[in-house]
């Protein structure tokens, strides 16, 4: 059956209403819109102060609007963000391990410069150099304060040549090999080596002690004249060490005598030079294996 063309909703009285209602907003919206155009072509001044005072009304709705449509348009670039932050972290946070690594390397770096500088300087300045070597070990006996160098005979190393590094004195050639060579530290209770103090010249013979510092007597009798943070250096006496070597400087006073520590520290040097003695007409040191000897005691 056709459908009626009436558009009477019938008997619903809520219905009739909201019919009747959207009839009058249709045509009040009409006429409204006609007055605007007549406004419009009549009085132009006038119809643009209403429709700026339109504007200011629908402002903050339209502010609101156009937020909520940018804020729901970036959605999906906020959510890509948010999913890529995770691996962007962990790429910086490998990034700041690796240059970690690289200041550290290029700290190494800086001092190794410093200290080969030293050295360079330190085989300008003389010309008593036989070898430059380095430490490669130390002695594995607790009784003996003794590194190992990787230069020898072949290098014209030679037992009781003295030893030093741009801080100062390491010690004195004890045993030769043809490309390694053993050390007797300054720490050691056998190596005794006459010192001074810098400042005034005051004397004194320094011994090791077995326990990595080095024990200084004065050569005067009475009081200890020496204090901590004295300077001391060779003096050139027996002439084994060239005078004004840096040897230690002193940490405490012990019953008369005083405590020092190297300036040289084994533990820290690692490029030495070896010298000529001061006097070449020196015998070797005593308790020093002749040359012959150095297959015998290289293993003591």
């Amino acid at each position: 059956m056709a459908r009626s063309s009436s558009r009477r909703p019938g008997i619903n009285r809520r219905a009739q209403y909201s019919l009747f209602v959207s009839y009058v907003i249709a045509i009040a919206g009409a006429v409204t819109g006609l007055l605007a155009l007549l406004l419009a072509k009549a009085d132009p001044a006038g119809f643009a102060v209403l429709r700026a005072a339109a504007s200011e009304t629908t402002r903050p709705v339209a502010a609101t609007l156009s937020s909520m449509v940018s804020g729901i348009g970036s959605i999906d670039e906020h959510f890509v963000a948010y999913i890529n932050a995770g691996s962007q972290n962990a790429a910086l946070r490998r990034q700041v391990e690796a240059n970690r690594v690289r200041v550290i390397e290029a700290q190494a770096i800086e001092q190794e410069n410093i200290r080969l500088k030293k050295l360079l300087k330190l085989t300008e300045s003389t010309d008593a150099e036989v070898a430059t070597a380095r430490l490669i070990s130390s002695s594995s006996t607790i009784s003996r304060r003794i590194a190992r160098i990787n230069a020898g005979s072949l290098q014209g190393v030679a037992t009781g040549m003295p030893v030093r590094a741009p801080e100062g004195l390491i010690g004195r050639v004890l045993l030769v090999g043809p490309n390694s060579a053993d050390v007797l530290l300054l720490t050691d209770s056998q190596n005794i080596v006459p010192v001074r103090r810098a400042s005034d010249n005051a004397g004194g013979i320094s011994t090791g002690r077995d326990d990595g510092t080095i024990e200084i007597r004065p050569l005067s009798a009475g009081a200890n004249p020496f204090h901590p943070g004295d300077i001391m250096v060779t003096t050139g006496t027996g002439g084994l060490y060239s005078p004004n070597i840096p040897v230690a400087v002193v940490v405490a006073l012990r019953n008369g005598t005083a405590i020092g520590v190297p300036l040289a520290s084994p533990a820290r040097v690692e490029a030495v030079m070896i010298e000529r003695p001061y006097d070449a007409n020196i015998p070797p040191p005593p308790g020093a294996p002749e040359e012959g000897d150095n297959g015998e005691k290289q293993g003591q």
